[in-house]
């Protein structure tokens, strides 16, 4: 594969896992309500650069990475769910004990922080890991090359990068012209989403 048709594929493949809502969309979104552009913007980028992490050690590794993987996606889904029931339930307690304020408008919250907290949460996400080791079992030997890996790569971040600005950008400006109350609301349902998500991933991970 040429680098022009690796990096087309990257695009597709960074759009094909950013798209999908689950619950760390859902936790971008609610960030960008709450929480104003710059601190959704980082989140945003928190998530693409796991994406171009774990792209590059699909391309680098894909096949010890599929091997370790293999029979331990239980395992992986079990701690990933206990992660984001914490976060949502966290959420809920802190959404229930803050008053909104008098006028509507972002919360103070520093960058460096979100865009932690989003890389965190991205990088137990098994759903990423899992996608990944899969497309690097397919698309692996069709990408030789140091060139043509590494303009996949690229468009992997910009495919995801891409999208969760869009998410990012669209919440935050958003949020603003709601009332607090209702930002209020929209925390209580972005929280309560991302722990009903936990609860199901944690019950197909033992049913399965």
């Amino acid at each position: 594969m040429y680098a022009a048709g690796a990096l087309v594929a990257g695009v597709l493949a960074g759009l094909t896992i950013a798209i999908p809502v689950g619950a760390i969309a859902v936790l971008l979104i609610t960030e960008g309500l709450r929480n104003g552009h710059r601190a959704a913007v980082a989140g945003a980028f928190g998530i693409a650069t796991v994406d171009l992490v774990y792209s590059m050690v699909a391309m680098v590794a894909g096949g010890i990475v599929t091997s370790l993987m293999s029979g331990h996606e239980k395992p992986v889904e079990l701690i990933a769910a206990a992660v984001l029931l914490a976060v949502g339930v966290n959420g809920i307690v802190r959404a229930a004990r803050t008053s909104p304020p008098v006028e509507p408008g972002p919360l103070p919250r520093a960058v460096g922080a979100t865009y932690l907290k989003f890389v965190g949460l991205t990088a137990v996400n098994p759903a990423t890991a899992l996608y990944f080791v899969a497309l690097a079992a397919t698309l692996g030997p069709r990408v030789s090359g140091a060139g043509a890996a590494t303009a996949f790569v690229i468009g992997v971040f910009l495919g995801s990068v891409s999208w969760q600005l869009v998410l990012a950008l669209g919440s935050a400006t958003l949020g603003p012209r709601l009332s607090p109350g209702v930002r209020r609301l929209t925390s209580f349902i972005g929280f309560g989403l991302v722990s009903a998500l936990a609860v199901a991933l944690a019950i197909g991970a033992v049913v399965r």
